[in-house]
């Protein structure tokens, strides 16, 4: 069985050698011919010269000593050279072009994938020899193991002298021999370097991994200062070789295998091996090089990881390094300096933008497949859902910060940001199952936890406060900045209360109180951006005055009753008219037209028409629809004169219906307590059937008549009376 196994290893290791002795020895004869084929067109080229030096010395005379008159009248043609014709080829080609600028001339070579083809068609004997010397060297140690041959230490040994060995023969061949291009030894150094590589990458693991013969400290050196060899090495001998090292440098592990029981130190081998193979191509530029890399690099990884929840920790902080290293690595700095276009700018054709430098398109493929992953790994428990969250929260943070010189990594910041909010509702109630309320199985994390709703509101806070500083800062699009700033803590508050409601677990009133400090820091940025972009610029700071009164309505929507919280949104719309007036904020007209379709479903569904005519008191009647009506009132009388159409139109026919409203529930409560119900329900049809139906109301509002063809106060208009009559007919009340 032993003479076996030696047999094969001999075989195995022989063949490569053979068939790269062969090239060797092949490249030699070549050269030995090319000189002979030199010298040989030498000789033809002096023969030549002679011959035609003879018969001009031999070419008959006349008479006078000039030559016969037929011979006179042949004229001399002269000879162009080879070189002479080259050029006046290329001279006359470029005029065709020069005369032609329409058309130019732009000539397509093949694809990559033709190009590697092609390639493998030629060199497919490198790639085989690449292979079998680097498996050779996996198997000095994989099948010691096995048969037990040699001890531990002379397996690892042995295969550290075989890989050294073979990047001496490549640098051997490499200076001896050349790698020109027309030359059979080109890729061989390569061959035998990359192979080499491959074997050093397998002691080193096999030493810590399989063997224990050093720590895990000692075996990361060791990886290394391997890596440090192979990015030395990529620089000088090319692609061929960092793809050697790169593709088996992953696959080592699986062709060692082993037995131990923690593969956990695997995540930090392959990070290695991705750092050394980003490494060349920066130094190079092999644009293939970091995509190969970073494709091995995410597959190896979740092969490893194979949802095994034991390992969910390491396998999130994998992720998180490769996206690290696919920005910053590329640029050979902390604070990347990313240039050109962003892609949303090319996908959108905006401003004529083009296409994305490469290493914009590796961090966007980087940061997209780490988040997704980080997404499914998120719900496995507590910790990871805390160390994911911990985690995007740190992307968003970095790209903001990266985009200060990284102009093209602008919009990068989209994607941990929307997968911040996008893990919070998938661990909330949302994602079906996991966590419950109820007590019922297993119970919910921020019963478990109950400041975890403030913490999250503390991150998306911070990440908002960032993105205002981002919009401060110099350069790049602050506009969009200080719309994400202003957008996404109250994003994430809102999908807190849909999916998780707090308020369950911290009480109505403190939950209500992190809506109020909110509101105020929403309220600090807007007067930092009120100072900053001066009395002529308000858009920014109108951003934040709109978050600010959006935090008001959500606090006020917990703690007040039915008629006090109608009253107070009514209010909060007038006090957006008022800073409208005040300030010139023309978005405020969005809070203002949102506002007064919230007032119009409250006062017709919930509480609605039921309320006010069952339940409710008459002073909570008069005092939600009288306050409403007033609260239409002040806000037109705040917008007179300003150009605000769709606001005064919401407004103008919310007083006007709201005002028939309000007169008819009026009537409907004195003919109530006069008549009793019986009669009220007939009566009561007819007065609402008037009120609703006929167009009273909207034909005396004088905006009415001014905009009664205009495409936007047409709208408004009817979505109003849409809503009106579609939530409670009149002929349903009674």
């Amino acid at each position: 069985m032993i003479g076996l196994g030696v047999l094969a290893g001999a075989f195995v290791i022989g063949l490569p050698v053979a068939v790269i002795y062969l090239l060797v020895g092949q490249s030699a004869l070549r050269t030995q011919i090319a000189a002979l084929e030199r010298k040989l067109y030498q000789l033809t080229a002096d023969t030549k010269q002679t011959y035609q030096s003879q018969v001009a010395v031999s070419e008959p005379t006349g008479k006078n000593g000039k030559p016969p008159k037929a011979a006179a009248k042949v004229k001399t043609i002269p000879t162009a050279s080879a070189a002479t014709v080259l050029a006046s080829r290329q001279a006359e080609a470029k005029a065709a072009v020069a005369g032609n600028p329409k058309e130019p001339v732009t000539p397509s070579g093949p694809s990559l994938f033709d190009r590697l083809f092609a390639w493998l068609s030629e060199n497919w004997f490198y790639a085989v020899s690449a292979l079998s010397l680097a498996l050779a060297g996996l198997f000095l140690v994989q099948y010691g193991m096995e048969n037990g041959m040699l001890p531990p230490a002379a397996r690892v040994a042995s295969a550290l002298a075989f890989g050294l060995g073979l990047i001496g023969a490549g640098e051997y061949i490499r200076r001896r021999f050349g790698e020109a291009e027309d030359s059979a030894t080109e890729y061989l150094p390569s061959v035998f370097a990359g192979a080499g590589l491959v074997s050093l990458f397998g002691a080193v693991l096999s030493a810590q991994m399989l063997y224990g013969l050093i720590g895990g400290t000692t075996g990361m050196i060791g990886m290394i200062v391997v890596a440090g060899i192979a990015m030395v090495l990529g620089w000088f001998y090319g692609p061929l070789l960092a793809a050697i090292g790169v593709i088996g440098a992953f696959c080592a592990p699986m062709v060692l295998g082993g037995s131990d029981s923690d593969p956990t130190p695997l995540f930090a081998y392959f990070a290695v091996v991705a750092f050394v193979g980003l490494g060349v191509d920066t130094m190079r530029r092999w644009a293939w090089i970091s995509g190969l890399t970073l494709v091995l690099a995410y597959v190896m990884g979740t092969m490893l990881f194979g949802g095994d929840r034991a390992l969910t920790g390491a396998y999130q902080v994998y992720l998180i390094s490769l996206v690290v290293m696919a920005v910053l690595i590329p640029a050979r700095a902390i604070m990347p300096d990313h240039a050109g276009s962003m892609l949303s700018e090319w996908a959108i054709r905006l401003n004529g933008a083009t296409r994305p430098i490469f290493p914009v398109l590796l961090a966007w493929a980087a940061m997209a497949a780490s988040c997704i992953l980080l997404l499914l790994t998120s719900g496995a428990g507590d910790a990871e859902f805390w160390l994911v969250l911990i985690a995007l929260a740190g992307l968003s943070a970095a790209v903001i910060v990266w985009s200060l010189r990284a102009t093209a990594l602008q919009d990068l910041a989209l994607i941990p940001l929307g997968s911040l909010v996008a893990a919070i509702g998938l661990q909330s109630g949302w994602s079906g199952a996991r966590f419950v309320i109820d007590g019922a199985g297993e119970t919910s994390i921020d019963v478990r936890f109950p400041l975890a709703a403030t913490i999250i509101v503390a991150i998306a806070m911070a990440l908002s406060a960032l993105a205002a500083w981002r919009s401060l800062s110099k350069g790049g699009a602050p506009v969009i900045w200080a719309l994400v700033a202003a957008m996404f803590a109250p994003l994430v508050a809102m999908v807190l209360e849909m999916g998780w409601v707090p308020a369950n677990i911290l009480g109505v009133y403190p939950w209500a109180l992190h809506a109020a400090v909110m509101a105020a820091f929403m309220v600090f940025w807007a007067e930092r951006f009120a100072r900053a972009d001066g009395p002529d610029d308000r858009l920014r700071m109108s951003f934040f005055v709109l978050s600010a009164l959006a935090s008001i309505s959500f606090a006020l929507v917990m703690i007040l009753s039915s008629a006090a919280l109608t009253v107070a949104l009514a209010v909060i719309v007038v006090a957006a008219a008022a800073l409208d007036r005040k300030f010139d904020l023309y978005p405020m007209t969005i809070f203002i037209a949102a506002g007064v379709v919230t007032l119009g479903y409250r006062l017709v569904a919930d509480p609605g028409l039921g309320w006010a005519t069952g339940s409710a008191s008459i002073f909570e009647l008069v005092m939600a629809y009288g306050g409403v009506l007033a609260a239409m009132i002040a806000g037109l009388w705040l917008l007179r004169g300003k150009v605000r159409q769709t606001a005064t139109v919401m407004m103008d026919s919310a007083a006007w219906s709201v005002g028939g409203i309000f007169v008819s529930l009026i009537l409907f409560r004195i003919i109530d307590a006069s008549v009793g119900a019986k009669a009220m329900t007939l009566i009561g049809a007819w007065g609402f059937t008037r009120q609703f139906g006929s167009p009273w109301p909207w034909h005396r509002s004088s905006v009415w008549k001014s905009t009664a063809r205009v495409g936007c106060g047409k709208c408004a208009r009817y979505s109003v009376r849409f809503l009106l009559w579609s939530v409670c007919p009149p002929w349903q009340l009674h």
